[in-house]
């Protein structure tokens, strides 16, 4: 333990034991070049190395982008870490053991509910490994796996459990075998459910589970796939402060230095895929976890690999998932593209009855994600002047989404020539109005339908934005009236849209809400705000999020304030040229009250 000392001497001590080659070769792929070290580099796009890193001098940069630092200023950019944070990260590499400095009591509370998450999790994957491989109450299972092909390898190698049923060890195998504490914890983890009039009992039953990860092997939670006929076929755990579906991938902390070696991730949609094809040979491989695509999982996967690979069923829904996916990657700038499997199959039965020379073989056929969504346009809609016209529409967010002007520019212009447009013309079409003049038919409807969706104000946004974003906050702001400030527009068709499938999946991410929209104004209107930077700005920070939704209540009390003192304001002129002097009176005593309230700063 480094004793004493001041924050810099600290940092000296951890900096001069760290190797920035070592710290930064684990990150990207670097090549020798004289005393430095060449690679391309992980802050911006390119395809030519300009990215060095000097191991006598202890620093980075980049002649490209402009990037330069120590190893800490790497850690920080990289993982997105405060410098504290990426203190920590090195010591614990390099097991440096850190003095203590004091924490407010807010962050000590929440990294001891953290801890002790992670360890009622990583407690119940023992006990589910262990069940599985010694329990006769998980014969079943044992066959079931056998017949899938996972082996004892495997097993081990994913941690597979098994969560016995009802039947065989009751309601509370998992419960009974927790102490007090851990039973509060297992309850915060999702690993046992409360009961309204006291107890707990188990929340996964009869299922292979497969936990779930973190990219530094601590057990976030679990994905259980049930052996009988129930549903779901899937569960996972439940949202808790060690575990978000949408920023984790099963199998990347076990598979990430094969993708690392690949510089390639192939992305499958079921956990028997991932198992499968690892099984088979194909060991670069991860999958989301029965969500959408998401943003966060794509950067997730970028500090492992510049390409991805979808490898989707080839059925509408497999082309649709593919589709949406487009705007992601070419938001955070990664090469992506996919692949289809023939009809039939996945990839867990495409593996298994072609083997991996096939498989191998359909991966390199895969075809970059813009190339696949403009041909599928061009399929659906057809080359005729119509047909162009809709497909431009269709264009329009997945070009916005373009991370930089050359990125925009490229794909313009290779859109131009299938579409056999002049480039500057495409250009031109994409920045104008969604469609070319309607017919005289079409006239009212879109008329009526403009002005249902009358564009949103800057605060307006703001709403959607969290509405959507922060899907746990939906309840207080419905509450608070938000649908009241946004009728009548796009913003209240997003709100039905939204509740209606929070009422059927409480814990639907924001993808999945587009997921489940069909193509059109407010299809795009959701795209657009899942691949922008938000307005507000608080992801993944509780503190800030809280900050931001007491803002809109704050800002949605007013409306509704002034709201109702319009409405006063106009039933006393009625009241006054009526000489109805006692509502009048009345009426101007709310009106007091109103303004007070108004006026209240602690509003």
């Amino acid at each position: 333990m480094i004793s004493g000392g001041s924050r810099d001497d600290i940092a000296a001590h951890v900096k001069e034991r760290a190797d920035i080659v070592q710290i930064i070769g684990e990150c990207i792929q670097l090549k020798r070049s004289g005393t430095r070290y060449l690679g391309l580099c992980p802050f911006h796009g390119e395809k030519t190395p300009s990215f060095t890193v000097h191991g006598g001098q202890q620093f980075f940069h980049c002649f490209g982008c402009g990037e330069s630092g120590d190893v800490f200023s790497f850690m920080m950019k990289y993982y997105n870490l405060d410098f504290p944070g990426a203190l920590k990260e090195l010591a614990k590499k390099y097991h440096i053991e850190l003095p203590d400095r004091p924490h407010s009591r807010e962050e000590e509370e929440r990294s001891k509910r953290r801890e002790l998450l992670f360890a009622v999790n990583e407690r119940a994957a023992t006990l589910y490994t262990e069940y599985l491989q010694k329990s006769a109450g998980a014969d079943a299972a044992r066959k079931y796996l056998q017949k899938r092909g996972v082996g004892a390898d495997l097993q081990a190698g994913f941690r597979i459990g098994y969560a016995p049923s009802v039947e065989v060890e009751g309601w509370n195998f998992l419960g009974g075998r927790l102490s007090g504490p851990d039973q509060k914890n297992g309850i915060l983890a999702g690993l046992l459910v409360e009961k309204e009039n006291g107890g707990s009992y188990d929340r996964f039953r009869d299922r292979i589970l497969f936990p779930i990860m973190d990219i530094s092997g601590r057990v976030c939670g679990f994905g259980g796939r049930i052996i009988g006929e129930g549903q779901p076929k899937y569960l996972n755990s439940p949202e808790s402060e060690v575990f978000s579906k949408s920023r984790l991938l099963l199998g990347l902390y076990q598979q990430k230095e094969a993708i690392r070696r690949q510089n390639e991730v192939v992305l499958v949609e079921g956990n028997f895929d991932l198992i499968s094809l690892v099984g088979h040979g194909c060991a670069h491989v991860a999958a989301p976890l029965g969500t959408a695509l998401t943003r966060e999982q794509l950067r997730l996967v970028k500090r492992f690999a510049d390409k991805v690979t979808l490898l989707f069923d080839g059925d509408t829904a497999g082309m649709k998932a593919a589709e949406r996916a487009v705007p992601l990657f070419l938001a955070e700038q990664i090469s992506g593209r996919v692949a289809f499997l023939p009809e039939g199959h996945d990839p867990d039965t495409f593996v298994r009855e072609k083997g991996v020379t096939e498989l191998n073989r359909l991966l390199a056929q895969a075809v970059p994600l813009p190339e696949f969504a403009l041909d599928r346009m061009i399929r659906e809609h057809g080359l005729t002047l119509d047909g162009k016209s809709r497909i431009v529409e269709a264009l329009r967010p997945l070009i916005a989404a373009a991370a930089s002007p050359l990125q925009r520019s490229v794909f313009v212009s290779h859109f131009a020539e299938k579409l056999g447009m002049a480039p500057e013309q495409l250009d031109t079409h994409l920045g104008a109005s969604p469609r070319s003049a309607p017919t005289v038919s079409e006239v009212p409807q879109q008329k009526a339908r403009e002005e249902r969706l009358a564009p949103l104000s800057m605060a307006q946004k703001q709403l959607v934005e969290f509405m959507i974003l922060q899907p746990r906050y939906f309840s207080r702001l419905e509450e608070a009236g938000i649908r009241q400030n946004l009728a009548g527009g796009l913003g209240e068709i997003l709100f039905l849209q939204q509740k209606s499938l929070l009422a059927s999946n409480p814990e639907a991410e924001p993808e999945e809400l587009l997921t489940s929209m069909p193509d059109g104004a407010e299809r795009n209107f959701v795209a657009e705000l899942l691949i922008r930077p938000p307005i507000l700005d608080a992801s993944g920070d509780e503190k800030k999020q809280q900050e931001e939704l007491d803002d809109l209540l704050h800002y949605l009390r007013r409306i509704h304030l002034k709201k109702s003192a319009d409405e006063l304001m106009e039933r006393m002129q009625n009241a006054e040229r009526e000489g109805n002097i006692v509502l009048l009176q009345e009426l101007m005593i709310e009106q007091v009250a109103i303004h007070r309230q108004l006026h209240d700063k602690q509003l």
